[in-house]
């Protein structure tokens, strides 16, 4: 009998999150298991008339094929907004992603060999972790607290994987759990990159989206070294179906995600480039920012207070300063994945903790909600249903 997949992708499981979304599709179930921004974020009417513009004006170049380093004014703008943020230092280059997806991808296709190890968060974002085991590489995940990636988990990790080619992690409002790196925390993960001799990927597609709180420099704003590869997204502030991202690090490194990009996708969509290139230039980003931030600082706020008020006291969850999800953690006494069932089955759709584990097989005891999807009336709904379960599950 032939064999069907390649080794690379037969150990891989559907996403966690793919499968509880096939139960939203019951109009009764409320969702907090997606990641999507929130519909009313979009800027639908000035996407038409950028579309048309572009379409009236350059039809050509919107059409036609371009080169894989990406369209050179948005590099530009991306070079000079990069640079007044400190981001981006001498030496350095960015290509242009399908998202920052792809850039997370392409980082391992271009630095790891089947066997090496990437350390993460544990928990960390499950596309992430998926694309990693694409390569068979072994993920080795380290515990976090409140202020981030425990650090002396981190350094005695380094010692026992000397294979490791990279350090990954979501620093501002992480997902899944919506914590925070600390500055000092951040230090700490760099001078252990620089002692052990690997790279950081500093992931940040939330840190636009910060309510409150005072920002925190980034992991590459700090690096000297050049070894913080630094993926950044227009997802979640401009549209996700977009799909630009992009990849900041050192040339040579970007000069070889260039290549890698050139035997998949060839280059980011052009048109699409373009359409986040004039909206940079001809909207007030801060602006638009602004009203993303409040739409998320009030959706935050209504789910953070329903929880409280319905959720039974020894369910604890995190209180995020920015970003979309809230993980709470259930007493190890329970079982968090049947009460992830007696949720849906309730019709409340929520995201088990194990979807976003280094190790499949761990055993977890929190699950991840989402506030940016949901409208205020399904979230103030679906709070008293997910208390009300756990009262009935929970005993």
């Amino acid at each position: 009998m032939l064999k069907p997949f390649s080794d690379r992708v037969s150990g891989l499981q559907p996403s966690a999150i793919r499968e509880i979304l096939k139960f939203t599709s019951d109009p009764e179930v409320i969702s907090f298991a997606a990641g999507n921004p929130a519909p009313e974020a979009f800027p639908t009417d000035v996407i038409a008339k950028l579309s048309a513009d572009i379409f009236r004006e350059e039809p050509i170049n919107a059409l036609q094929y371009s080169i894989t380093e990406g369209y050179p004014k948005l590099r530009e703008w991306l070079r000079d907004d990069l640079t007044k943020k400190g981001l981006f230092h001498d030496g350095d280059q960015i290509v242009i992603t399908s998202g920052a997806q792809q850039a997370i991808e392409t980082t391992a296709k271009i630095l790891c060999n089947e066997g090496d190890v990437i350390i993460c968060e544990d928990p960390a974002f499950v596309g992430s972790l998926n694309a990693f085991r694409s390569y068979g590489v072994k993920l080795a995940g380290v515990p976090m607290d409140d202020d981030g990636m425990m650090t002396d988990k981190l350094e005695e990790t380094l010692k026992a994987n000397p294979t490791t080619k990279f350090i990954y992690t979501i620093p501002n409002f992480q997902n899944p759990t919506g914590k925070t790196t600390t500055l000092q925390r951040r230090k700490e993960i760099l001078a252990l990159a620089e002692k052990y001799g690997v790279y950081v990927l500093e992931d940040n597609p939330y840190g636009a989206l910060r309510f409150e709180g005072e920002d925190v420099p980034s992991i590459k704003e700090l690096d000297t070294k050049g070894i913080v590869l630094y993926c950044g997204t227009f997802s979640k502030t401009l549209a996700p179906g977009l799909r630009v991202g992009y990849l900041l690090g050192d040339s040579e490194i970007v000069a070889k995600a260039v290549v890698g990009l050139q035997t998949s996708t060839v280059h980011t969509n052009i048109w699409a480039q373009m359409l986040a290139y004039r909206f940079l230039t001809t909207v007030d980003f801060d602006e638009h920012l602004e009203r993303l931030r409040g739409i998320y600082r009030h959706k935050c706020k209504l789910m953070l207070d329903g929880l409280k008020a319905e959720l039974p006291e020894f369910i604890s969850f995190t209180q995020p300063q920015g970003g979309l999800f809230i993980w709470a953690t259930l007493p190890e006494r329970f079982n968090m994945n049947e009460f992830c069932k007696g949720a849906v089955q309730k019709k409340v759709a929520v995201v088990p903790g194990n979807a976003f584990t280094a190790d499949e097989n761990a055993v977890s005891h929190s699950f991840r909600l989402n506030y940016s999807t949901p409208t205020d009336e399904q979230i103030e709904k679906g709070v008293k249903i997910l208390g009300e379960a756990a009262k009935t599950l929970l005993v």
